[in-house]
């Protein structure tokens, strides 16, 4: 899955919007309501990543079983992971874990 693939998945999510705060190159995918990040997407020497928000103990668990899953890149790493793409995670687990990323961090209802 390329770093294009991952942008187009995240934007069929309901209302988010992908920004670029650092460079060109990394892709931060927010919530238009509250503009909280819940995905982070970069590539480096055509490797593509994404950064998502766990909670710990699945973050954890993640990590155990799959090895192109790591603590997140500049994250809190008990929160965070690290995602290569090309790597054992099966893309159902990975949309998995990007709409958990979503439901993580949308607008708390009042």
């Amino acid at each position: 899955m390329t770093k294009k693939d991952l942008i187009e998945h995240c934007n069929t999510l309901s209302s988010v919007y992908e920004d670029y705060p650092f460079d060109d190159v990394t892709a931060v995918m927010r919530h238009k309501s509250n503009k909280k990040m819940f995905a982070l997407i970069s590539e480096k020497s055509g490797m593509a990543y994404i950064n998502l928000k766990c909670e710990p103990m699945q973050a954890d668990f993640f990590r155990t079983i799959y090895k192109s899953v790591t603590p997140g890149w500049h994250m809190n790493k008990a929160h965070w992971n690290t995602v290569t793409m090309g790597g054992d995670v099966p893309c159902e687990e990975l949309f998995s874990m990007i709409s958990d990323s979503f439901d993580l961090t949308k607008p708390k209802l009042k």
